[in-house]
């Protein structure tokens, strides 16, 4: 298989004024390619590529994705619902811990069920065992190593609490379970999940004649142009050589969106402090791109540079009242004028999914462009930001 081509810039083909302020955009288009590259991987590797919705559920764009994908993997009980209502292929469910409240409504819409613990899969099988359907059951296992290089987004960091180690689970299969789920990635590449994976079969690999599925979870970006889809297919083959009865599962989130969106803002005001030259916006860090205060991520903006670039440097902020509520520094090409359009590259991955209301600022409307007709699928207001409280 070949390496895929060089990413798009996103929506090049736009006019940035016809589009409400503010406003996330996805490309179809963009979000077709992503598709089809994960469809080949389906095809070369044999496996099944899921969609994870806590990277990307805008559902209005589900029917670019549903034709090349298996299905979606769900968080809890809402997106596994979403899953099944909006993209209607196979729902996989994994959450940290479930309540019994929780666990029954994700019965109703799930297909695999993941426990992170042997005390909640004790705890719940007898739930599963008599929901009235057949949902295949795993239990999440940690491999005690990754690559991740931010401790925030590190699933086997010291301590972590997101699957069970080895010596936690013991050495016999827990009763009960059909198959096996990990994830220690975080943006990237095939040659991280081959080492990933090795480690995960020193830990785990007694149990794979086991089990009838190994879910090799997220944080794989196959999209990127520079990734190598290659090595992924040879990795995926070999295991499937080793193991010939296993049916492996990939669950990328930001592979499916990446490089597919934007955020259009506008500028509200110019001003001075400490020699600086400061533009507010109508988007937020803190609302919209939580991952620029949390990662820290920097974000792409169309038509601009790294501050000091030129003479026209900005540091750009937000409209809430929270101090830290800045975007960075940007230079370009002419200075800044209330009104004018500023656009954030890379935006729809793990962006809408994290947006939030705080200070009641206006929240960006949802979009999708496909080279003629730019639809605007949701608008929120007040009573969007009334009824989250009461």
């Amino acid at each position: 298989m070949s390496t895929p081509a060089p990413a798009v810039t996103p929506i090049t083909d736009l006019d940035w004024g016809t589009v409400p302020s503010p406003c996330f955009v996805v490309d179809r288009r963009l979000l077709e390619r992503n598709a089809r590259i994960l469809a080949r991987v389906r095809a070369e590797a044999g496996c099944k590529v899921l969609l994870a919705l806590k990277g990307f559920a805008l559902w209005p764009a589900f029917d670019v994705l549903r034709p090349h994908l298996d299905g979606c993997c769900a968080s809890g009980p809402v997106e596994a619902q979403l899953a099944r209502e909006e993209f209607g292929k196979e729902v996989h469910t994994y959450a940290p811990a479930f309540s019994e409240t929780d666990l029954a409504e994700t019965l109703r819409f799930t297909d695999h069920l993941v426990f992170n613990s042997r005390a909640q899969l004790e705890r719940h099988l007898p739930a599963v065992r008599a929901c009235g359907r057949h949902v295949e059951v795993g239990i999440r296992c940690n491999p005690e190593y990754a690559e991740v290089e931010v401790e925030l987004y590190n699933p086997c960091a010291r301590g972590s609490r997101l699957g069970s180690t080895r010596a936690a689970l013991g050495q016999a299969l827990p009763a009960g379970v059909d198959g096996l789920h990990f994830h220690a990635l975080c943006e990237q590449g095939a040659d991280v999940f081959a080492r990933v994976l090795a480690a995960f079969e020193a830990k785990f690999g007694d149990w794979l004649p086991q089990v009838k599925w190994l879910n090799c979870g997220g944080g794989h970006w196959i999209t990127k142009p520079d990734y190598d889809v290659a090595l992924l297919v040879r990795t995926i083959r070999a295991l499937k050589a080793r193991h010939p009865h296993l049916d492996i599962i990939l669950e990328p989130g930001e592979a499916s969106a990446v490089d597919t969106g934007v955020l259009v803002a506008s500028v509200l005001d110019i001003h001075e402090n400490g020699g600086l030259k400061l533009a507010l916006l109508d988007v937020s860090a803190t609302c919209h791109m939580p991952d620029v205060l949390e990662m820290p991520y920097r974000p792409t903006i169309h038509g601009a540079g790294d501050g000091g670039a030129t003479a026209h440097t900005y540091r750009l902020g937000g409209p809430t009242c929270l101090a830290g509520d800045v975007l960075g520094d940007w230079s370009f090409p002419a200075p800044l004028r209330p009104g004018d359009r500023v656009v954030f590259a890379d935006m729809s991955h793990y962006t809408m999914v994290k947006t939030s209301m705080f200070n009641g600022v206006k929240h960006p409307s949802l979009a999708t462009w496909d080279g003629r007709e730019l639809k605007v699928v949701r608008r929120f207001g007040y009573a969007d930001f009334r009824n989250r409280l009461g």
